[in-house]
């Protein structure tokens, strides 16, 4: 790949917004109600151009806001910019008489909140599409604290999973030939495991031994939507160190491998949370590895289990839990765990070992037994892979020991592997009821677990 990547798709977009930016750079002063004015005039505007014109005026004035005067704007999306109830109750009257499909249709026309429209019209500046994921940023952050925005953000999500669907995404593969621009993207926006500097973005993206593949949105140009880090190797790998090692070098010749490891999977536009790409990327990095790659016969992730060891000390260790008729552990197994107080211990073998054998079955249960409100499984990460179909293969002990690998999860990190033939299956099994396919060796691990329970439950 050369330095024409995403040129050719992306240089008109640009160059709008080039001008977009020129545009915006007066001295203009503008609160809420300027913008307010602006969304009305928007909406009732009938022209392509003048909408056009109208969008463009509105979103320069939300730039220029504010967190107070976003915040005001917000309440008065929520409140004057959702459906009219008399409207709903007549619409509805209408059609319990006549069972008509144009009734029925007007139900649903009236249904929809006029913020859906405003967002639609907004929509059509030039970059639009970018800055309403931005206005979508803004709001996430602020209705922490104002609970009646969800429903804004309901129509944010409504309309982004339509306008970021797969038939619009463009997969392609991030190298050191990729425009600096994106690559400097990349670094910003790896959050599993931080990309120190140039030399070690250079070693993630190595033609011998590595890949790394993103998704684009033709809309919003060359700003990645998510990218997924894949180390080619020989065998399941265990341990997440090797592999970010700038030293280190598993194989020199991509055909002797036999593995594709997803090792880090990002998301970069905080705007655009709940709208599901991942799936999607990681089946279509298999389809192009194994296209690449014929030789390639595992796909698997070698993944971190956040939140793992503040369940594990908030269930077994606190004071509060270690009551009478709360299911503990046993006085041995509760011994062992004391062992976490003692920062030292990943580099002690005989205490590593000791607590090897009793936090790696709790995991085993605490990712097939510990479920959500919705019946899934606690851990976020498994919920991910599950749901896309893969198998919870492997635990692996001392998968990372950097300070962050210990603080989130013990050290543990989790294989979970993707059978190509039995993807689908494994999918639709897990949206029907939630079942979880794993290995007969976590299986088993889960079994030990139990029996470390106070009285084996036998759940």
């Amino acid at each position: 790949m050369n330095m024409s990547f995403l040129q050719e798709l992306f240089s008109n977009i640009t160059q709008r917004e080039a001008l977009l930016r020129r545009r915006t750079g007066n001295g203009l002063v503008v609160d809420h109600n300027h913008l307010l004015e602006a969304c009305q005039a928007l909406l009732k505007s009938d022209g392509e151009a003048s909408s056009i014109s109208h969008a463009s005026h509105a979103l320069e004035i939300y730039a220029r806001l504010d967190d107070d005067s976003k915040t005001r704007f917000f309440e008065r999306l929520a409140k004057d910019f959702s459906a009219d109830p008399r409207e709903i109750d007549h619409a509805y009257a209408a059609y319990r008489k006549g069972r008509e499909n144009a009734a029925l249709q007007r139900l649903f026309d009236v249904c929809e909140p006029r913020r859906q429209e405003l967002l639609r019209r907004l929509n059509l500046s030039t970059g639009g599409t970018y800055e309403l994921v931005r206005m979508r940023e803004d709001l996430l952050r602020l209705m922490r604290s104002h609970k009646d925005f969800e429903a804004i953000n309901a129509d944010f999500t409504h309309l982004f999973a339509s306008w970021f669907n797969r038939g619009f995404l463009v997969v392609k593969r991030i190298d050191w030939n990729t425009p600096a621009a994106i690559l400097e993207r990349i670094i910003r926006y790896e959050a599993v495991h931080k990309i120190r500097d140039w030399d070690d973005l250079r070693r993630r993206l190595d033609n011998r031994d590595r890949r790394c593949f993103a998704f684009f949105h033709p809309a919003i140009g060359d700003e990645p939507l998510i990218f997924v880090e894949v180390a080619l190797t020989r065998g399941l790998p265990e341990q997440i160190q090797p592999i970010l090692d700038a030293g280190s070098y598993d194989i020199e010749d991509p055909e002797a491998a036999d593995t594709a490891a997803f090792f880090g999977i990002s998301n970069c536009q905080v705007g655009l949370r709940g709208i599901s790409f991942g799936n999607f990327l990681i089946k279509q990095v298999v389809q192009e590895l194994k296209q690449e790659l014929p030789k390639l016969k595992n796909f698997v992730t070698l993944s971190p289990m956040p939140g793992f060891r503040k369940w594990l000390e908030s269930t077994y260790l606190e004071e509060t839990v270690q009551q009478p008729d709360k299911v503990g552990l046993e006085p041995e197994a509760l011994a062992t765990l004391q062992l976490l107080k003692n920062p030292e211990w990943p580099a002690d073998p005989e205490q590593s070992e000791r607590l090897n054998a009793v936090i790696r079955p709790l995991a085993a249960r605490y990712l097939l037994k510990e479920k959500n409100r919705d019946g899934q499984p606690l851990n976020p990460v498994a919920r991910f892979h599950l749901g896309n179909g893969a198998e919870l293969h492997r635990i692996n002990w001392q998968g990372d020991i950097s300070e962050q690998g210990i603080q989130q999860s013990t050290g543990l990190m989790v294989n979970y592997l993707y059978v190509i033939d039995a993807i689908e299956r494994n999918h639709e099994q897990y949206i029907t009821d939630h079942t979880i396919v794993c290995s007969s060796s976590v299986r088993d691990l889960s079994r030990r677990g139990r029996k470390l329970l106070k009285g084996d439950t036998g759940k």
